[in-house]
This record gives C-alpha cells, sequence and structure tokens, in this order.
C-alpha cells in the first residue's frame, strides 16, 4: 500500500542516467564534427569553384569558340 520513492536512486536508474548523459555527450561531439566537415566541405567546393572559373575565363580569353553550323533539313516524305 505504500509505495514511496526512497531518497536513494535505484542503480538502475543511476545506470540509466549515466547512460542518456553519455549519449548525450557523444551526440554533441558528433554533431560538431559533422558541422566541422560539412564545413571543411564548402570552403573546397569555393576553392574548386574558383579555380574552374579562372580556368574558363583564361580558356575564354585564348579561345575562339567554333562557328555554330545550322543543321540540314530533312525533306519530308508522304506516306500512303
Amino acid at each position: 500500500m505504500a509505495d514511496h520513492k526512497s531518497a536513494e536512486p535505484s542503480p538502475e536508474s543511476v545506470a540509466r542516467a549515466n547512460r542518456q548523459r553519455l549519449a548525450a555527450e557523444e551526440g554533441a561531439r558528433a554533431m560538431a564534427d559533422i558541422e566541422q566537415k560539412a564545413i571543411a566541405v564548402r570552403k573546397n567546393m569555393e576553392r574548386l569553384r574558383a579555380l574552374r572559373e579562372a580556368k574558363e575565363a583564361e580558356q575564354a580569353g585564348t579561345h575562339v569558340a567554333p562557328p555554330v553550323v545550322a543543321k540540314k533539313k530533312r525533306a519530308k516524305t508522304l506516306s500512303e
């Protein structure tokens, strides 16, 4: 009839609270690591984009585009 909670937590609840604390810390570290990797990827993409644009600008200045040749149209045939 009297189910009073004791002032001392049970060993199971202490273990569960410890596991939850460790999981929260691990999750925070993982999220920080993921964010750092994402920042590194964005910086690398920006660097590669700048290199590509510089290369394209250099090629555009020295390279003359070939003239566009219009395709010949085929004569339509009537099928009966």
